[in-house]
């Protein structure tokens, strides 16, 4: 017997040129009991729908087996955030950013000054009021309250 009909059908199926009405012809066709030998390649792939809706049918129980495994037996805890909760993040954003800005800073400060330590000096004691740099001025009072006995009280 002859089947070009079949495949001239099968050929435009491989090139997507089949219309609805065709790809159910070649689902009658394959379907049949006698099906010749050089198209039977060709018969698992357009009697899958059968076979496969009657395997893979869920069953009446399912929702309640799944809806068991999910259920959790302990209830939710609802955590209240408050304003300051909220903004965390971004109050931690806004420090980063200082934190990177005071470092740029000081790493300008740093690189413009000369390498010359005198003309550092100047800088530092032209900034204090009394000439003294700010930490010697520091040091000092530190050191003179290290030397007091334990029972003096220093007055300023």
């Amino acid at each position: 017997m002859d089947y070009k009909y079949i495949e001239q059908l099968l050929e435009r199926y491989w090139n997507c040129e089949t219309s609805l009405e065709e790809e159910k012809i070649l689902r009658t066709f394959f379907s049949q009991k006698d099906v010749p030998v050089c198209l039977l390649k060709y018969k698992d792939l357009f009697c899958y729908e059968k076979s496969e809706t009657k395997t893979d049918v869920l069953g009446d129980d399912f929702d309640a087996r799944i809806t068991a495994l999910v259920e959790e037996s302990q209830p939710l805890k609802v955590h209240k955030m408050t304003f300051t909760q909220k903004l965390m993040p971004l109050f931690k954003a806004a420090a980063i950013v200082a934190i990177f800005l005071t470092l740029g800073n000081a790493a300008q400060v740093a690189f413009r000054q000369d390498n010359n330590s005198q003309d550092g000096m100047e800088a530092i004691q032209q900034q204090t009021q009394d000439g003294k740099p700010v930490a010697l001025g520091d040091t000092v009072k530190a050191d003179t309250l290290k030397n007091l006995p334990d029972n003096t009280v220093m007055l300023k």
